[in-house]
């Protein structure tokens, strides 16, 4: 703890999101789409978060809402690193004219947005499940894991380790997912942290937009845009959904970092 104390708080927080986002599967204060009270009543004991424009409880919904943003950002990175360490692997370990010609279509789509490259594809699957925004985010994150597979590879497939392994009479993929991947891992992890929590930042621009997650599906990003009407009437709205963002990015940064100072 006082060597990586980073790493420490950032799992200590995110702990606790995790326990508030399982917890929401089995039990709420209030049923998060109930009218349980008057519309944006102030924080109290009976609504700590107060309740949204539709006399909601806001709390109950973070809870719930937390959730749908932790996932939309686990499987964007699931889509995203699987695809794009798959790509990046490949290339780097094989060079020749194949790497080149990946790797140019990769810095082609690299030079679009993110953001502006996952509105394409949601315009071609369609706003109206959070599955296809998952999908387009995933695809859009693939070029930048691609890149930083190819450039953990390359550094490592020169190694004495690894041309020991030839020698053996290793199979190229033994030697891929056996001796190379594991020793890229200080770098992969790190990555897999930032591309998180640029996939929650992500969701909650297009959330913004109106081509975001589902309303049937409390986000939290959903649930900011909501609030963006009551910055002055109802701050609380704003504050606590904000805030719950904030921790999640803020936790996983840390973990990202705390990793990156254990793989030194």
């Amino acid at each position: 703890m006082r060597k990586n104390p980073g790493l420490f708080f950032g799992l200590f927080i995110f702990g606790l999101l995790i326990a508030g986002i399982i917890t929401a599967y089995f039990w709420t204060p209030y049923d998060p789409e109930a009218f349980v009270a008057s519309a944006l009543e102030p924080p109290t004991l009976r609504h700590i978060f107060g309740t949204d424009d539709f006399g909601r409880d806001i709390f109950s919904r973070v809870m719930k809402g937390a959730g749908t943003t932790l996932a939309v950002g686990a499987f964007t990175i699931v889509i995203g690193a699987l695809v794009g360490l798959f790509i990046g692997a490949v290339t780097g370990y094989f060079g020749g004219a194949f790497d080149e010609i990946i790797m140019r279509i990769n810095d082609a789509i690299t030079a679009f947005p993110s953001i502006l490259l996952a509105l394409v594809i949601i315009s071609l699957l369609g706003p109206e499940k959070t599955s296809n925004l998952v999908i387009a985010l995933g695809i859009a994150f693939i070029p930048s894991y691609a890149r930083v597979s190819r450039t953990a590879v390359l550094r490592e497939k020169n190694q004495n380790y690894v041309t020991a392994a030839r020698l053996m009479g290793a199979a190229n993929f033994r030697i891929m997912s056996v001796h190379i991947l594991p020793n890229t891992v200080s770098v992969l992890l790190p990555a897999l942290t930032i591309g998180f929590n640029n996939a929650v930042l992500a969701e909650a621009s297009m959330s913004y937009l109106g081509i975001g997650v589902s309303p049937v599906d409390p986000s939290l990003g959903f649930m900011l845009k909501a609030s963006q009407s009551f910055l002055f009437s109802a701050p609380w709205y704003a504050i606590t959904t904000g805030l719950t963002m904030v921790l999640m990015v803020l936790s996983v940064g840390l973990i990202g970092d705390g990793l990156k100072k254990i793989g030194r």
